[in-house]
């Protein structure tokens, strides 16, 4: 028997008290996050929000095994801001994408309707010409089946509603996101990601929607976007996340709540440690204002265009002089100038050598 097919289908149980200290470091850490974010200058938060969105966009992708060019979805994002950006052309997916998630954090606070999830299910499959049903519920006859293993040795680990079944379970499921806002932040999101996953309305992108119902719910609880990098947290952990859904086999559901808090407070640190990031990028360039020379200020921008982890192994010199366009020697001088005056650490000796930003995080 499936989950939906018990008698008391959809009333989830769960322990409340193992999610309390979850959900006092959630509002704790929104806080800090909010606070933070407001030390920015205006072109550092939009910068900040539309890398987090990128991010996002192209990670929840990337869980479902489509992969997208980040630099046309962030392209996209900007036109669709009415910020600068290059004339590239962007394909149907990446704007798809792109739109959706500028979407969700534009109408965080709008009650949840058919038309919303349509409208961003046509934004996800924007460019599909294989055989989907677009911007509407599944109607076929076949069973929506996940499947586990390969095709030689494969399983069906959970079977769906069936397509007739799908209005009635989804006006249920609307009715409860809508009126079960005086739920705690964790404790909804991660049911409102479960409830969605096993109605499985969609012929497709029913794992994106859901990510999106659980930011729409935490961002709810907080009354503004939560910021919160859950689809890229959750795609650096992805085994965990579909053995996280596959062990859900009843309606109680302890168990993926936990798991689901753990990663949106892990998603939280993420996004934290970017905001202190940016913070200290701040400070190093205050500091460090006239007296770098042109060369070393492109390079500088192009190590911090990299993030928190920066380049792998640290910037070498071959580096240096392919970013800069100069020479050998100069670049020798210039990256021994950048760490007298505090700009970058190295670490090892001539080819060996390495470069990192001074900014105290670990390398």
């Amino acid at each position: 028997m499936w989950i939906w097919e018990s008698k008391d289908w959809p009333h989830f149980i769960y322990d409340k008290d193992v999610l309390r200290e979850a959900e006092r470091q959630y509002l704790k850490n929104a806080g800090e996050c909010i606070g933070s974010v407001k030390f920015f200058s205006d072109e550092d938060q939009e910068n900040f929000k539309i890398e987090l969105l990128t991010d996002e966009a192209t990670q929840t992708a990337k869980i479902e095994g489509e992969l997208l060019n980040r630099d046309s979805v962030q392209v996209s994002m900007r036109r669709q801001m009415g910020l600068s950006a290059d004339n590239r052309k962007i394909p149907p997916s990446e704007h798809g994408v792109s739109s959706m998630m500028l979407d969700l954090y534009n109408h965080f606070a709008e009650p949840l309707s058919d038309e919303m999830l349509f409208h961003w299910h046509r934004q996800l499959m924007n460019g599909r010409t294989d055989d989907v049903q677009i911007g509407a519920y599944r109607t076929g006859t076949e069973p929506m089946q996940i499947i586990a293993g390969n095709v030689y040795d494969s399983r069906v680990y959970y079977e769906a509603p069936p397509s007739k079944q799908i209005p009635d379970e989804m006006r249920h499921f609307i009715d409860w996101f809508n009126n079960s806002q005086k739920m705690n932040a964790l404790e909804r999101a991660g049911l409102a990601h479960l409830y969605f996953v096993l109605i499985h309305p969609f012929d497709d992108g029913n794992g994106r929607i859901a990510r999106a119902l659980a930011e729409k719910a935490l961002a709810q609880e907080i009354a503004q976007p939560s910021l919160t990098a859950l689809a890229y947290t959750i795609e650096s952990e992805k085994k965990s996340y579909y053995a996280a859904l596959e062990q859900v086999r009843e309606l109680e559901v302890t168990k993926w709540l936990s798991y689901f808090a753990e990663t949106v407070l892990k998603a939280q640190q993420n996004t934290l440690d970017r905001i202190r990031f940016i913070l200290q990028k701040t400070k190093l360039y205050d500091r460090l204002r006239g007296q770098l020379n042109s060369r070393q200020e492109k390079v500088l921008a192009r190590m911090f265009r990299e993030g928190i982890h920066g380049f792998k192994g640290g910037l070498s010199a071959a580096n240096y002089m392919k970013i800069s366009g100069t020479s050998s020697a100069t670049a020798t001088r210039d990256l021994k100038d950048m760490v007298e005056k505090g700009a970058l650490l190295k670490t090892g000796e001539l080819k060996h050598a390495r470069y990192y930003l001074n900014i105290g995080n670990e390398k």
